[in-house]
């Protein structure tokens, strides 16, 4: 059963920002950090918000007093997850409307100082650990007015800490959820390794039903030590009528490697922040996207790769696969720092358009400091070549499964560049389904 969240109206000002803090049982540290970010918000509701990043975004049917944070008891379980029952994990962290409901982690692991499970619960136990590194080194609070919101009413998330030198074999899983009609969440995902330490945290986030409205306002900060190496992924998979916010950043130090693979799926709007910061010598980061958008969703990325090291390479390629009335938007860029020579930066961008009236922007962008680098970008938009559905079609297949292999095809350099075979497979199949929305 479900505590009901309360139907009436809720703005997120003064007195709903108190009213949230008396239910919280925090460090004082905690309390002050939100009550300086949501002075910042405060300020910040008054100031535009990026035109670059935001003028094709149309958020102008959003209405954030409809949705109120709440409580819920719900098990992960009734969840249609795309991954939880797929694999043999190390540990596994759900939450449901902002309230953990699950944390497990293998004893061993424990035993070597890895940290999994409830950031609001961790940072009571392990503050010391987790104070440097919580809102202070990837996500600003004081970005826009969505990480500052976040920053003041984050109402949990998943903490993954890993000691130095410590190599976690078996992938990790993390699940983000939205049950109530009208829920609001703002969880929070603080990732840490250590030098040389070594993870795979696999994240989804997911609907209850298909018919729930909601609004999740998230960050993700992924923070590693040199020479560690981590692999990230995070399927978005919202029902149509969530609205989704999100600010993500990744800190990469010297030879230190990041695999970060994303899926854009559901969501009636969904609009992500996703920065990497090179910032040691010899560091790597490969980014990878798969979007589905179909109906009328818009899903944006706004992406930077920003290189404050020499030595440093870093490898985006996103594809958007676009359909009925949708839009998808990516606009990337490059940062390159005036002492990041021998910098190696890649950024691509690749659209199928399956119908006549959908629509993608793509806006790759390059901001180079430094006269020693080897950076390039690109983008491409087409439709379906109609000669390539009648030649599979001619082969005795019908045409949703005729196009299925297209979009397969489409998709695989994405998929060959995701080392976790269950997210590859996963993948596949959320694809197929999705490609059964609408009819033809």
């Amino acid at each position: 059963m479900l505590t009901a969240i309360s139907s009436r109206t809720v703005a997120y000002d003064a007195e709903t920002f108190e009213s949230f803090l008396a239910t919280r049982q925090e460090p004082a540290w905690v309390t002050d950090q939100r009550r300086q970010a949501f002075e910042v918000y405060r300020e910040l509701l008054a100031t535009e918000l990026d035109p670059e990043e935001w003028k094709r975004v149309d958020t102008r049917a959003f209405r954030p007093e409809k949705f109120a944070i709440g409580t819920a008891s719900q098990s992960a379980a009734s969840f249609g997850t795309l991954l939880a029952d797929r694999a043999e994990f190390g540990g596994i962290v759900s939450h449901v409307d902002g309230v953990c409901s699950v944390s497990k982690l293998d004893p061993d692991l424990a035993s070597q100082g890895v940290l999994f499970g409830n950031l609001s619960d961790l940072l009571r136990d392990h503050g010391e650990i987790l104070r440097p590194h919580l809102l202070t080194r990837g996500v600003k609070s004081d970005t826009d007015r969505f990480s500052a919101w976040h920053a003041a009413f984050w109402t949990g998330g998943t903490v993954l800490y890993v000691p130095r030198n410590v190599e976690i074999a078996k992938p990790l899983y993390s699940l983000i959820g939205l049950a109530a009609e009208g829920a609001a969440d703002f969880s929070h995902t603080l990732v840490i390794l250590e030098e040389g330490a070594q993870a795979t945290l696999l994240e989804e986030t997911s609907s209850a039903s298909a018919t729930a409205s909601g609004m999740h306002i998230g960050a993700v900060e992924l923070l590693q030590g040199s020479r560690s190496n981590l692999q990230y992924v995070q399927l978005q998979n919202w029902n149509n009528k969530v609205w989704h916010f999100a600010h993500q950043a990744g800190r990469v130090e010297a030879d230190a490697s990041l695999r970060w693979s994303v899926a854009g799926l559901g969501a009636r709007l969904a609009h992500i922040h996703q920065d990497v910061y090179l910032d040691g010598k010899g560091a790597t980061a490969q980014v990878n996207g798969v979007t589905f958008a179909t109906d009328k969703q818009l899903i944006s990325y706004y992406t930077q790769q920003t290189h404050n090291a020499p030595n440093t390479q870093s490898d985006l390629l996103y594809k958007d696969v676009v359909r009925d009335h949708a839009r998808c938007v990516w606009r990337g860029m490059i940062k390159v720092a005036k002492d990041a020579q021998k910098t190696d930066g890649y950024q691509r961008n690749d659209s199928l358009l399956l119908s006549e009236t959908c629509r993608v922007d793509a806006i790759p962008g390059l901001e180079i400091e430094a006269d020693d680098v080897r950076c390039t970008h690109g983008a491409t938009c087409g439709r379906v070549d109609e000669e390539q559905l009648f030649y599979c079609m001619c082969r005795g297949l019908t045409r949703s499964e005729a196009m299925h292999i297209i979009v397969e095809g489409f998709f695989q350099r994405v998929y060959d560049r995701i080392p976790v075979e269950i997210v590859r497979e996963t993948l596949g199949q959320a694809v197929e389904r999705k490609l059964g929305i609408g009819g033809e």
